[in-house]
C-alpha cells in the first residue's frame, strides 16, 4: 500500500491520537490535523477487506467442492470471488502512478465505501498543491453537499493546507462560502462548511510554531509603529524571532468607516493574521458596489479614482493579488490608470497594481514606503480636487488611520529616515526626498544626466525601419467606454510608462499586475468554465492538437463578487468596429500588413487557430450570449471569448434564441481567405482533430461538471438532463468518417445561421453593441 508519510511536530502530539472521523474544532486537538497512524489505518481499511476475501476464499477449494454445493452458496461464492477482485484491482491502480489528482477526484466523487474515501483523502497529501488547488471547487463542493463521511475523508487535508498558507486559507473561506449560499439558510448557519469557514476566518488554523506562542504576539487591536512596519527586510533582522503574523501591517485592524469602507465587521477582533488581506479584499469590493449606484460612466470614473487614491495611502502592507503567479506584495496603486469596464447594469473595473515580487509574501519584510514627490507629474493627478469627486480634503485626511499620510514630503520622512534611504537605495543617488522622483532606472531622460548616449548607425536603420513598417493604430477617447483607450495601449508600453512614473519603479523586483473587479455578479460559473478550457487545454497540448484558447484565472470571493485577471493586448470585436469603422479584415490588414506580409499570415493562422478552438469550446459547453462584446481580439490576431455567464443549460432569458452550434460570421471566414481558401479547410481540420482529441479524455472534462453540480442551484445546472447532454455532445459512437461529417454540418450550420444575425442585431438595438 502506497502510504504517504507525514511530519509530525512532537511536541504538537497530546494524548492519544483522535479517530480520523473525529477532529473536533477544539483549536488543541487541531494542532493534530492528521497522525502517521491514523493516516495507514484508513489506507489499510482497503487492504483488509482484500486479505480476509482472499483467505475465506483460499478455505473454500471452489474446483472440487462446486458439484457438492447449493445454487445459493454458489453465488454467494461468487460474489465474493469478484469482490475480491474488484478491490485488488481497485488497489493496484490506486497504487499506480496513472493515478492523478482527476481520478483521485472521481473515484471520491463516486465511491460510496468510507474506506477508499479516506484512503483516496489521504493520497491527497501525496500530490503537489497546485494539481490539488486546480480541483479546489470540486474537492469543497463534495465537502459542502456531501456525506459526513466525504467531508471527514477530505477535512484534514484542508485543515493541513490551510495551516500551511494565509492565500490557501482565504480562498477555502471564500469557496465554502459562495457554495454553502446554495443551502437554506436554515440550514447553512450549521452546515459543514459554515463551520469550518468560521474556524479558519477564527484564525484558529495557524501554523504550529506560531499557535505554540513563538515570541511575543500582538494584540488584535494594538498599533504598529509605522516606522518599523515599513523598514526594509534588512533593517528588521532584529525582530525576526518574533511571529511574522505579528508584523504584518493592517489594512483593517483600526480601519475607520471610509468612503471605500462603509462597514467594518464588529463582533470580534479579527487577528492580524488574515485582517490585511481580508480588509483590501473588502474595500475593492465595496468600490464596485458604490460604482453601481452611479449614473453615467464620467460619475463611476471619478469615483473610482477618488477611492483607490484613500487605498493607496494604506500601501505597502501584507496584501496581494490572488490572480498573479507570483509571491508579491502591494505597494502602488497608480489610479489614474484605473477604468470603468462596459457593464449596463454593474460596474465593474480594471486596475492597475504595483507589486515588488518575494521570496515569500507570509514571511518576508513588508518593503519600505517611498513617498511621491511634487516632482513626479503623477503628484497633480494625486491633487485631483476633492471637491470635483464629492470628498472634502478634511475627510480625506481623516479616513488614513494604519498609514500616516505622506502628502506632505517635508513630514514624511525624519533625519534618520533619510539616512536609512540612503543605505537602501543604489550608489549616485542623492539623499535629498525631493530627488526621490529621479529614481527610476528605466528613465533616461532626466536632464541631469551628464553622460552621452551612443546608439550604432545599424541600430537606428534598423529601428526606423521597423517602426515603419508597422505601428500600430491607437483608439481616441470615448467618453462612453473609457476602457477603450487604456485596453489598446499595448502591455509593455503601459508598463514601462507606469515604471517611469513610479517611486518603486527602479527596483529590480518591480512587476505591474493587473485585475478586473466584479460585483453583482456571481462567478462561480465562470469559474467552472475556467477549469472546462484549461482541461482541455491540457489535452489538446497532450495530444499535440494546435488550437489555441486562453484560459483567464477566476477568483469567487462570494456568491456575487470576486476577480478576473485581465487578457492583455486584447480589445473586443465591438471596440474595433466602433474605433476603427472598418470589417475585419481590413482592421486586419490596417494592423498587421499586407496579405503576403509575415506579420499578416502569422496573425491570419493565429487567428484560424483560436477561432477552431473557441468553436469546439462554445460546442461542448453550448456558450450563449456571444455578442461581440463578449469576444476579444488579441494584438497577435487570437481572438478570445469571455462571459461564460450562459453555458450548458442556461441562455438569455432562458429563450434558446441562440441555435448554432457556435459563432461563425462571414467576416470570420473573410479573415481565414474565404471559403475557398485553404486556411478555412484548416480551421475545419482544426475542429476535427480536437473533438477526437476531447472525446479521447471525455471523463476528465465531465467529472468536473458532475461534481458541481452536486447541490448547486446555478442556472447552468437547469434541469436533470445537462450532463446527459454534454456527454452526448462528445459522439463516442460515432467513427472519424462520420464525426468529420458532423464538423462539415455543424460549420455550415453556424455560417448560414439566421438566429446569429438576429442576436447581434438585438444587441445593437438595445445596448449599442456593433
Amino acid at each position: 500500500c502506497c502510504v504517504t508519510k507525514f511530519s509530525s511536530d512532537s511536541d504538537g502530539m497530546r494524548g492519544c491520537s483522535p479517530p480520523l472521523d473525529i477532529i473536533s474544532e477544539d483549536a488543541v486537538v487541531l494542532d493534530l490535523v492528521i497522525n502517521p497512524e491514523v493516516a495507514l489505518k484508513a489506507c489499510q481499511e482497503v487492504l483488509q477487506k482484500v486479505k480476509l476475501l482472499k483467505e475465506e476464499e483460499e478455505k473454500r477449494d471452489p474446483p472440487r467442492q462446486i458439484t457438492q454445493t447449493c445454487p445459493q452458496s454458489q453465488q454467494q461464492n461468487g460474489d465474493q470471488s469478484s469482490a475480491a477482485a474488484k478491490q485488488s484491482l481497485l488497489l493496484r491502480l490506486f497504487e499506480s502512478k496513472l493515478f492523478d489528482v482527476s481520478m483521485a477526484m472521481s473515484y471520491l466523487y463516486k465511491s460510496k465505501e468510507p474506506g477508499v474515501q479516506a484512503y483516496i483523502g489521504n493520497r491527497l497529501f501525496s500530490f503537489s498543491d497546485e494539481d490539488v488547488d486546480f480541483h479546489l471547487p470540486q474537492l469543497l463542493n463534495m465537502y459542502v453537499h456531501m456525506d459526513e463521511d466525504m467531508g471527514d475523508a477530505i477535512r484534514p487535508y484542508v485543515v493541513h493546507r490551510c495551516r500551511q498558507s494565509i492565500a490557501f486559507s482565504l480562498q477555502t473561506a471564500w469557496l465554502l462560502g459562495a457554495y454553502s449560499s446554495d443551502m437554506h439558510i436554515s440550514t447553512q448557519r450549521h452546515s459543514r462548511g459554515t463551520k469550518l469557514r468560521k474556524l479558519i476566518l477564527s484564525d484558529e488554523l495557524k501554523p504550529h510554531a506560531a499557535s505554540k506562542g513563538v515570541g511575543p504576539s500582538l494584540a488584535p487591536d494594538s498599533q504598529i509603529n509605522p516606522t518599523d512596519a515599513y523598514l526594509s527586510p534588512s533593517k528588521r533582522t532584529h525582530q525576526r524571532s518574533k511571529s511574522d503574523a505579528t508584523h504584518c501591517t493592517s489594512l483593517g485592524t483600526s480601519l475607520k468607516r471610509t468612503a471605500s469602507n462603509p462597514k467594518v465587521e464588529s463582533g470580534y477582533d479579527e487577528p492580524l493574521r488574515l485582517t490585511p488581506q481580508r480588509e483590501f479584499i473588502k474595500s475593492l469590493i465595496s468600490i464596485g458596489k458604490q460604482l453601481a449606484t452611479l449614473p453615467t460612466k464620467e460619475q463611476k470614473t471619478w469615483q473610482l479614482i477618488s477611492e483607490l487614491s484613500q487605498l493607496n495611502h494604506k500601501l505597502p502592507a501584507r496584501v496581494w493579488l490572488p490572480t498573479a503567479a507570483f509571491d508579491h506584495h502591494v505597494v502602488r496603486m497608480p489610479h489614474t490608470q484605473a477604468v470603468v469596464l462596459n457593464s449596463k447594469d454593474k460596474a465593474p473595473y480594471i486596475i492597475y497594481v504595483e507589486v515588488l515580487e518575494c521570496e515569500r509574501f507570509e514571511t518576508s519584510g513588508i518593503p519600505l514606503r517611498i513617498p511621491e514627490t511634487r516632482i513626479r507629474s503623477a503628484r497633480s493627478a494625486d491633487n485631483l480636487l476633492p471637491e470635483c469627486i464629492g470628498i472634502t480634503a478634511e475627510q480625506r485626511a481623516v479616513s488614513f488611520s494604519t498609514v500616516p499620510n505622506y502628502d506632505n514630503d517635508d513630514e514624511a520622512w525624519s533625519v534618520d529616515d533619510i539616512g536609512e534611504l540612503e543605505v537602501e537605495l543604489p550608489e549616485g543617488h542623492t539623499s535629498s526626498s525631493d530627488n526621490i522622483s529621479q529614481f527610476s532606472v528605466d528613465s533616461i531622460t532626466s536632464t541631469e544626466s551628464k553622460e552621452p548616449v551612443f546608439m550604432a548607425a545599424g541600430d537606428i536603420r534598423r529601428r526606423l525601419s521597423e517602426n515603419l513598417a508597422h505601428t500600430p493604430t491607437t483608439f481616441r477617447k470615448d467618453p462612453e467606454d473609457p476602457s477603450a483607450v487604456a485596453l489598446k495601449e499595448p502591455w509593455k508600453e503601459k508598463v514601462r510608462r507606469i515604471r517611469e512614473g513610479s517611486p518603486y519603479g527602479h527596483l529590480p523586483n518591480w512587476r505591474l499586475l493587473s485585475v478586473i473587479v466584479k460585483c453583482g455578479d456571481d462567478l462561480r460559473q465562470e469559474l467552472l468554465a475556467f477549469q472546462v478550457l484549461s482541461q482541455l487545454q491540457s489535452i489538446w497540448e497532450q495530444e499535440r492538437v494546435p488550437l489555441w484558447i486562453k484560459p483567464y484565472k477566476i477568483l469567487v470571493m462570494s456568491s456575487d463578487s470576486g476577480m478576473i485577471e485581465p487578457v492583455l493586448n486584447a480589445v473586443s470585436l465591438h471596440q474595433v468596429r466602433k474605433q476603427s469603422q472598418l470589417s475585419l479584415l481590413d482592421y486586419f490588414l490596417q494592423e498587421h500588413g499586407s496579405y503576403t506580409n509575415e506579420a499578416f499570415l502569422t496573425a491570419r493562422r493565429n487567428f484560424v487557430e483560436s477561432c477552431a478552438g473557441y468553436s469546439l469550446i462554445c460546442y461542448l459547453l453550448q456558450v450563449k450570449d456571444r455578442h461581440n462584446g463578449n469576444i476579444l481580439l488579441d494584438s497577435e490576431g487570437h481572438i478570445i471569448h469571455i462571459d461564460f455567464g450562459f453555458i450548458l443549460s442556461s441562455s438569455p432569458r432562458n429563450l434558446g434564441f441562440e441555435t448554432s452550434a457556435f459563432k461563425l460570421t462571414s467576416e470570420f471566414v473573410d479573415v481565414m481567405g474565404g471559403l475557398d481558401g485553404d486556411m478555412f479547410n484548416y480551421y475545419k481540420v482544426l475542429m476535427l482533430q480536437g473533438l477526437i482529441a476531447a472525446r479521447k479524455h471525455m471523463e476528465k472534462v465531465v467529472q468536473i461538471v458532475e461534481i458541481m453540480q452536486q447541490g448547486s442551484h446555478l442556472p447552468c445546472f437547469h434541469g436533470s438532463s445537462t450532463i446527459r447532454h454534454l456527454k452526448e455532445r462528445f459522439h463516442m459512437s460515432l467513427t472519424e468518417e462520420q464525426l468529420q461529417v458532423l464538423v462539415e454540418q455543424m460549420v455550415d450550420g453556424s455560417m448560414r445561421s439566421i438566429t446569429t444575425k438576429l442576436y447581434d442585431g438585438f444587441q445593437y438595438f438595445t445596448n449599442g453593441i456593433m
